[in-house]
């Protein structure tokens, strides 16, 4: 069992940035390839970034590409995402999840462990 808690939503200028934090308990988290999806009002849960578990593989979904940076250290069991150059169209509840091994799946079914979220809100 792996219990995931996120940290560091709030409210942020178009431009600006904002660090989160997903902080893992349980089961040993460094054999987990961990993931941040996002769900906006009204809209589905969409993938945003994941990472392996040894931290050297990652991928992105397109519209954060250049713009947010996943990174994991394994001794304090944290995932981060930093979002750099927020736009409005990034407020959304961000969820870190977690899945044995080191697939970079995009796919949230893929995923059997999640945390509560925290909402991100981005003004124009």
């Amino acid at each position: 069992q792996v219990q995931l808690v996120e940290s560091g939503g709030g409210l942020a200028q178009a431009g600006g940035s904002l660090r989160l934090s997903c902080a893992a308990s349980g089961r040993t988290f460094s054999s987990y390839t961990t993931a941040w999806f996002r769900q906006a009002p009204g809209k589905e849960r969409e993938f945003v970034t994941a990472i392996n578990w040894g931290g050297r593989s990652t991928t992105y979904a397109d519209s954060v590409k250049g713009r947010f940076t996943i990174s994991r250290d394994n001794p304090k069991n944290t995932v981060y995402l930093q979002m750099n150059s927020l736009k409005p169209e990034d407020t959304a509840v961000y969820y870190c999840a977690a899945t044995y091994g080191s697939t970079l799946y995009r796919a949230s079914y893929n995923y059997g462990y999640w945390g509560q979220g925290t909402h991100v809100t981005v003004s124009s």
